[in-house]
């Protein structure tokens, strides 16, 4: 008897929920302020949206042509395999269980549960107690467990529950996220009509720059990288539906097809939030606002108007929670399946043909980021980490073009090889800008710590893990 596989349950119109699910969270209804903040220019802010969505769409193309050629469960995992071998995709897929994608469910999770505070009371211990109970990680700070108790069980209950929806059916988790992707455009065109139609703004303030900030040079340049960083972290996640590429039906067509439509959707969402919001928010007035979107409604509709935010955001994340838990555990299920992982992990359940094991890994280890608070930390180590996956992956077009130039592919990067050769430049300026930051804030004193730096530590810990898994291998006699 063969054994089960993941069934083939996406259509095209799943895989685009997963894509417009898994980028849009929290980050447009903040980045807006920062980027006011940067740079003093809405025009400038406009193009930064646009260029961002673009350079992730080339992403999304580089990632298309490769996953249309092994559409397999795992993704970028695969993909790396194919490319550089058994050591670099280990490391990738390492990290990404340790930090990346668990880390990243657990910080959107704890921003739903603080946002339900608008609307009903969660208890949390004083001062003092939470206080009480500290662990303290050297070069990395304090964790304070008991601290906002009550935000973190909820966090940790919608995390449990969204695992076991996706434990028991693929197919309810993919109408899950097509609700809840659908419901979220259909918020966010109610802020920006709503704001256009009600709202007492002016169109003027599309083109008006800040009074106060003038960069110019160097400082232009310098902040134009800072704005588009931020850019990238709202449109990050796109890359979910290539770990779920074994269960697309026809994922020739759907993943890359998928890709296009999610990402385009994303990118007329954040164009359309950000100018609704400067449309009754100078640039000098949205420089100084902490939760943009929430000021610009209650410009428009007063108090009633932060709650309407704050639905739309506990709305957002719920759905974008659903989306990364759905999608990242087939990482670890992939490696595991090839025994570079714990083999339990590698078990689909005998009736549900779902990753459950692996959904389960998740869970607990997510859990206890969020019982730690230290995933704030974490996630914002390991985005400098992701990003020296996705240039891996752009030089990896080279690279199998090259090495596999009949092999059959159903979908092909347009515009190659420019396309990839700007997604790869911008990859290394991004990593070098980075290192550089992080490294002079630290030496400034303005850091407790080098991010960058410590990412690269943590991943290099999972080293030994795979000579671990490697050794055990050929110790059972099985291929490595």
């Amino acid at each position: 008897m063969s054994k089960p596989v993941l069934s083939r349950a996406f259509g095209l119109w799943t895989a685009v929920s997963v894509v417009v699910g898994s980028i849009i969270g929290s980050g447009i209804f903040v980045r807006p302020a920062m980027m006011a903040a940067q740079l003093g220019s809405p025009e400038i802010i406009f193009i930064v949206w646009i260029v961002a969505g673009i350079i992730s769409m080339f992403g999304g193309m580089i990632n298309a042509e490769i996953g249309a050629m092994f559409p397999q469960t795992g993704g970028q995992y695969i993909y790396l395999k194919n490319i550089y071998g058994d050591f670099f995709s280990f490391l990738y897929g390492w990290s990404a269980f340790a930090v990346i994608n668990t880390a990243a469910v657990a910080s959107i999770g704890f921003v739903f549960s603080q946002y339900m505070e608008y609307f009903f009371h969660l208890p949390r211990f004083d001062a003092a107690a939470e206080q009480s109970f500290v662990i303290h990680l050297p070069f990395i700070g304090n964790i304070f467990p008991l601290e906002n108790f009550g935000v973190k069980s909820l966090t940790i209950v919608l995390i449990i529950g969204l695992t076991f929806l996706n434990y028991f059916s693929t197919r309810w988790g993919g109408m899950f996220q097509y609700f809840f992707s659908a419901l979220k455009i259909a918020a966010i065109l109610i802020l920006v009509f709503g704001i256009f139609i009600f709202g007492d703004g002016s169109f003027a303030n599309f083109t008006s720059d800040s009074l106060l900030l003038k960069p110019t040079g160097i400082a232009m340049i310098g902040a134009f990288a800072a704005a588009t960083t931020g850019a990238f972290n709202a449109y990050d996640g796109w890359n979910n539906i290539t770990f779920m590429a074994g269960e697309l039906k026809n994922p020739q067509r759907n993943l890359p097809l998928s890709l296009f439509i999610g990402i385009s959707i994303c990118i007329v969402c954040y164009v359309l939030v950000n100018q609704a919001c400067l449309y009754v928010l100078p640039v000098d007035e949205m420089a100084t606002s902490t939760l943009v979107a929430s000021d610009a409604m209650e410009k428009v509709f007063g108090i009633t108007g932060g709650g309407i935010i704050a639905a739309m955001v506990v709305i957002s994340t719920f759905g974008c929670s659903g989306a990364n838990i759905m999608a990242t555990s087939r990482v670890t299920f992939a490696m595991a399946k090839e025994k570079k992982f714990f083999g339990w992990a590698g078990i689909e359940h005998p009736r549900f043909f779902t990753p459950g094991n692996a959904l389960i890994l998740h869970m607990v280890w997510t859990c206890l980021f969020i019982i730690s608070g230290s995933f704030e930390i974490l996630a914002d180590m390991f985005v400098f980490i992701t990003w020296i996956f996705y240039g891996a992956i752009a030089a990896g077009v080279f690279i199998l073009r090259k090495r596999l130039p009949h092999a059959q592919r159903p979908y092909k990067v347009w515009g190659y090889p420019v396309i990839p050769l700007i997604f790869f430049g911008f990859t290394i300026y991004y990593i070098a800008a980075t290192l550089y930051n992080d490294i002079s804030n630290y030496l400034s004193g303005n850091a407790p710590l080098i991010k960058s730096v410590l990412g690269l530590a943590l991943t290099a810990a999972g080293i030994p893990l795979y000579f671990y898994f490697r050794w055990k291998t050929k110790r059972s006699g099985s291929a490595v």
